[in-house]
């Protein structure tokens, strides 16, 4: 279900400019929130989970079960070629993790960390992906990671507001929708119901949202980030979600709380999506509240 998938990444990581790892005699340069560039030692690293944090932010502390933002790079480090596998530069946007379940050696990493901080990572198999690793990385091979934390957003945050569209009333930190008893809208609309004070998203950028869907035949949610109890993040304006949220989320401000009426058209055609319970007749309707965009 496109608007409900986290952008999860495969690793995450950030550098720092002409620093030394204490523990790990490797350097790694670049300004927080650049590409990285990361001298390996010869040899292969430590068989224990090593950390260091390069640059020390004074944001806020990163909690299990907050959505960190970071910027990142990982490697294989292997002492030979020290692989690239993954890089949120090389994308072009930051990456969301959720802090708590991530890999163990990078919870450990980030866990506690402030937003502004710089820290590095040598993590071995057992504190990895174990015994079925994606594809690309083996079961036995040791990663490095630098991640910068760009920002971090606790579950629960709430935009609040209400109003109503189309004869959907919308009301509550965390919204109760009330769906009229009449025929769904032909049509896709969309509605700020309270107006943020941020800059307008941009089509493009990595948007942080708590959210609420619900089917307007049978008058049920579907899906509540404030039920799973963290927000999500996703990419706007370039057709990693439905159309409905591409037209309605670009250009909004941030810190605003939107209402989306989503026919099949501009939502899952149609197909549906059943394992969402949703048929390709069913329309739709979100309320968004937009916590941040990077």
């Amino acid at each position: 279900m496109r608007p409900l998938a986290v952008l999860l990444p495969l690793l995450l990581l950030a550098a720092c400019t002409g620093a030394q790892g204490q523990d790990l005699d490797l350097k790694v340069g670049g300004a927080f929130g650049a590409k990285p560039t990361i001298v390996f030692p010869g040899g292969e690293p430590a068989d224990t989970l090593q950390i260091d944090e390069l640059t020390s932010g004074k944001g806020t502390q990163l909690r299990t079960g907050d959505l960190a933002i970071v910027q990142y790079t990982a490697h294989i480090w292997d002492g030979e070629e020290n692989r690239l596998v993954d890089s949120s530069f090389n994308r072009g946007t930051p990456a969301a993790f959720p802090v708590g379940s991530l890999l163990p050696g990078l919870d450990k990493a980030l866990r506690g960390r402030k937003v502004g901080s710089r820290v590095i990572a040598a993590i071995p198999p057992g504190e990895g992906f174990g015994a079925n690793p994606p594809r690309g990385i083996g079961a036995s091979d040791d990663l490095f990671y630098v991640v910068d934390i760009l920002g971090t957003h606790p579950k629960g945050a709430s935009v609040g507001g209400g109003g109503s569209l189309a004869g959907v009333r919308v009301g509550g930190s965390r919204p109760k929708i009330v769906i009229p008893g009449t025929a769904a809208p032909p049509r896709f609309a969309s509605k700020v119901l309270a107006k943020g004070a941020g800059p307008r998203t941009e089509a493009g950028q990595l948007l942080v949202t708590q959210y609420e869907g619900a089917v307007w035949a049978g008058r049920r949610v579907f899906d509540s980030t404030w039920t799973s109890g963290q927000p999500r993040a996703f990419k706007i304006g370039d057709g990693s979600v439905i159309k409905a949220w591409d037209k309605a989320l670009v250009g909004v401000p941030v810190g605003s709380r939107v209402a989306i009426i989503a026919p099949p058209s501009s939502a899952y055609g149609a197909a549906g999506h059943p394992a969402a319970g949703i048929k390709g007749d069913d329309t739709l309707i979100f309320v968004v509240d937009v916590l941040a965009a990077y």
